[in-house]
């Protein structure tokens, strides 16, 4: 019930109240004139303390009711403000997730395309290589083919911990694959010109 039905009610119980004066002594009581005196004559006092009791029981009861759905009202906002957080955090950690398994997949990528390449080298060279030149190659592959596998698990690190807790990080193996491909290449590099 709002403020204006609130109002009508209350004109509502004065003028039942009037009439019921008028009903009791139709000639006695005259209407009242502004500015005279609202206490209550004797004879009426009883009808209109029911009344007025009537009338703040109804206040109460609305003013209840308002304070009860303005409760509800903001227990369902509050409700909805923490989905929508949640939502929000649940969506940043799957767009850290994607962009962590992108750089890994980069990595395996750069780590399985330099393996073709210093292996297609390797074979093209494998007369003139020495064996400084191709023990450093054996080396690069290893660590070019150790980027790839570290790469791929990391991988599934990252995708596992997007429906957990855990922050997304690749951990040890995101960091050993970036290095793995380093060393690889700059062994394939080494051999190239030994």
């Amino acid at each position: 019930m709002n403020f204006s039905g609130l109002l009508k009610a209350f004109d509502t119980l004065v003028g039942f109240r009037e009439a019921a004066r008028r009903f009791k002594a139709p000639g006695d009581t005259p209407p009242r004139q502004v500015g005279e005196s609202l206490t209550p004559s004797s004879s009426s006092a009883p009808l209109e303390a029911r009344l007025t009791g009537v009338m703040v029981a109804a206040l109460k009861e609305a003013f209840a009711r308002d304070h009860a759905r303005l409760e509800l009202e903001r227990a369902q906002l509050e409700e909805q403000r923490t989905r929508a957080e949640n939502a929000l955090r649940a969506e940043l950690r799957r767009q850290a997730a994607d962009r962590e398994v992108g750089r890994l997949r980069l990595v395996g990528g750069t780590a399985l395309v330099g393996w073709i390449a210093a292996v297609a080298i390797f074979v093209v060279r494998l007369d003139v290589a020495s064996a400084l030149s191709r023990g450093i190659s054996a080396a690069g592959w290893l660590l070019l083919l150790a980027a790839m596998g570290t790469a791929f698990m990391a991988q599934e690190r990252v995708s596992a911990s997007v429906s957990s807790t855990a922050p997304v990080a690749a951990g040890r193996a995101g960091v050993a694959s970036l290095w793995s491909l380093i060393a690889g290449l700059a062994c394939a590099a080494m051999a190239l010109l030994l």
